[in-house]
């Protein structure tokens, strides 16, 4: 999810809410201590050098059970974000505290923004020599008729 899509939801909603994975909601007392931009420069093991960046919001959870974040603060907060750092219409990546400092994706179902799980890959698989998985396909689908079928002279 970009920037200007979260923009756009949070112009129709009354709350914000943050799902989690599992099911469960961010307490409705959540902060969002930081709007930001990560930039990430790096080497990939096939040595190529790659540059990627995300819009980042950390959201944190305090003994504040009476704060409630409602969508116009927020709002505010990115834009003054784009306006002093310069923030693009960037993908979002959203840090919460779990075991350790969590790093999610940003979904919206409707009603909640989704927190969604991110996984680690290789960009260089070529030159790492991982296989490339083969396409699976059921028998059913390939034509066969002309070699399997009665008169076929495959038997």
């Amino acid at each position: 999810m970009n920037l200007s899509e979260v923009k756009n939801k949070l112009n129709q909603l009354e709350n914000i809410s943050f799902q989690l994975p599992n099911g469960e909601l961010v307490p409705n007392h959540f902060h969002v201590t930081e709007v930001g931009k990560i930039t990430k420069h790096f080497i990939d093991c096939g040595g190529t050098v790659r540059k990627e960046e995300v819009a980042n919001f950390q959201l944190w959870n305090a003994n504040d059970y009476d704060h409630r974040l409602h969508p116009e603060k927020l709002l505010n907060i990115i834009e003054l974000s784009e306006k002093v750092l310069g923030i693009e219409d960037l993908e979002i990546e959203v840090e919460y505290q779990a075991e350790t400092i969590g790093k999610f994706g940003l979904d919206f179902d409707g009603k909640h923004f989704l927190l969604t799980n991110k996984q680690t890959d290789c960009l260089a698989k070529d030159q790492c020599g991982i296989p490339v998985e083969k396409p699976k396909m059921k028998l059913s689908a390939l034509n066969n008729e002309s070699c399997c079928s009665p008169n076929g002279n495959c038997c």
